[in-house]
């Protein structure tokens, strides 16, 4: 068995009677100020080890969302009818969807961008369709021809006024014109104006009645519209109630939606309307556009490779005059994958400098151009997109994993030989901001606080010893002393 005074041989801190040392009133305060260090040194490092600190690295692209990423916007075009405005999308892999609306809203807005009326929605094209007859060598003319001065007259006098917007050079209105002259001549006859007068079949030529076609908001051509008396002549917001008409265009079809519209009016000339027909024919029959601007809003998913989100005019039976197109607007909202809930960037402040910055840049953007301007002008924004994921350390169990798509937009003017459209063109980054928090260890933290107190025992040691044996000698000066 070891005895004690083996034991007491390896003792590494010596003991010094008490009565063989010295205190001094320069060491008592040189303790304290060596006490007060330690303390405020380990408030520091106590601190410190609860910190969290971050590190930045650039990585390959290694997201867990796929090849799938979610596009948000909310815009709003003061001069494109709901009635033809289109959401496309397009990359370079070969993806072309046209015309979304599964998760795509639109509604009229007036001239301050607000909405006026319920959601529009587009009537869905599943068949093309049918002009019926083919242009004759000699068409006659059974429908009137109506002008700016004659329009109210006729809007007036018969309960239900059908008219036909059409542009003399447009394919499609020469395409339905030998339908809709030969059914108004039917029409005219089964319900004779000056006898029955329940319904007329008329027309506007747009390229000579512009201001009229722009005031019923005439975008595309041709444009059927079913005006009501006592509905089209009664302004809500400015604009007249009235419906359009999406269906087929043959002489037969024709025919029948307006025999449907009739037979709800009592034959007497210049009575009012009922109620609508149930008749199928009121599938192909939908609320004319009351302004002519469009709030759009919604999402659609694009695959991760560069590609376009195209806003414009579309119809497969419509012509579109590119001069009279205006695709000025404000972007409201446009931002890429799930976005970050304020209330989380909230709880996690100390991620302020990471998040939340650059998602969003489009927000509040105006592109809005002049009447003079407008005429063949595309509005192209071209986004660069790179992911950004923070690992967080603090954070509760969902919200371990930050992730947001930040990007940089630059945009033009261009003009166009086209219809003019308003393109966001994107590229996706191959790269991603990885962002990572990381705490002390304790191990690290106990260290540290050794350090701390050994070091400045040490320091006031060694400062202690400087001031006693200056002291001493200068007391030894005072003597005469020899050293």
């Amino acid at each position: 068995m070891i005895s004690s005074s083996k034991l007491k041989s390896v003792d590494f801190y010596r003991k010094i009677p008490r009565d063989l040392t010295e205190a001094s009133l320069s060491g008592a305060g040189l303790s304290i100020v060596a006490a007060l260090a330690i303390v405020f040194l380990f408030g520091m490092e106590l601190s410190n080890y609860f910190a969290v600190s971050t590190t930045t690295s650039v990585i390959v692209d290694r997201s867990l969302d796929g090849d799938f990423v979610r596009i948000e916007f909310n815009f709003s075009f003061p001069a494109l009818s709901c009635e033809f405005a289109s959401v496309d999308v397009s990359d370079v892999l070969g993806t072309n969807r046209l015309n979304i609306t599964k998760t795509v809203r639109k509604f009229s807005i007036g001239t301050d961008l607000k909405s006026i009326g319920p959601e529009f929605h587009s009537v869905p094209i599943t068949t093309i369709i049918n002009h019926g007859d083919a242009a004759d060598d000699e068409i006659v003319e059974d429908s009137v021809l109506l002008t700016a001065h004659t329009f109210d007259t006729f809007s007036r006098q018969y309960p239900i006024l059908v008219v036909n917007f059409y542009a003399p050079w447009c394919f499609w209105s020469n395409r339905l014109k030998p339908s809709w002259e030969k059914a108004a001549k039917i029409i005219r006859e089964r319900y004779d104006p000056g006898k029955d007068g329940r319904i007329f079949l008329a027309k506007v030529n747009c390229m000579e009645e512009n201001e009229l076609c722009r005031r019923h908001h005439i975008q595309g051509y041709p444009s059927i519209r079913i005006f009501r008396k006592g509905t089209d002549v009664r302004e809500d917001h400015g604009h007249h109630e009235h419906e359009s008409y999406y269906g087929n265009r043959d002489t037969e079809s024709l025919v029948a939606t307006m025999e449907a519209l009739v037979t709800t009016i009592p034959q007497t000339a210049n009575a009012l309307p009922g109620t609508k027909s149930d008749n199928a024919s009121d599938a192909v029959k939908r609320p004319a556009p009351i302004t002519g601007g469009c709030r759009i809003e919604g999402f659609v998913r694009v695959k991760k490779v560069p590609g376009n989100l195209i806003i414009s005019a579309r119809s497969d039976s419509h012509s579109f005059e590119s001069s009279q197109m205006n695709m000025s607007h404000l972007v409201s909202h446009f931002s890429f994958g799930k976005r970050i809930n304020s209330r989380t960037l909230t709880d996690m402040q100390r991620l302020a400098p990471y998040l939340g910055r650059s998602y969003d840049k489009l927000n509040g953007q105006a592109y809005f151009m002049s009447s003079e301007l407008h005429e063949n002008v595309t509005i192209e924004h071209y986004i660069q997109i790179v992911k950004t994921e923070v690992m967080s350390q603090k954070a509760s169990k969902d919200d371990k994993l930050l992730e947001e798509y930040e990007y940089t937009a630059h945009s033009s003017i261009a003009s166009s030989r086209f219809i003019p459209v308003a393109k966001f063109h994107f590229v996706f980054s191959p790269m991603q901001v990885l962002i990572e928090e990381t705490s002390k260890s304790f191990s690290h933290f106990i260290t540290n606080v050794c350090a701390i107190i050994g070091g400045v025992f040490t320091v006031a040691g060694i400062i202690d010893s400087i001031l006693h044996n200056t002291m001493r000698i200068v007391k030894k000066v005072e003597l005469g002393k020899n050293f």
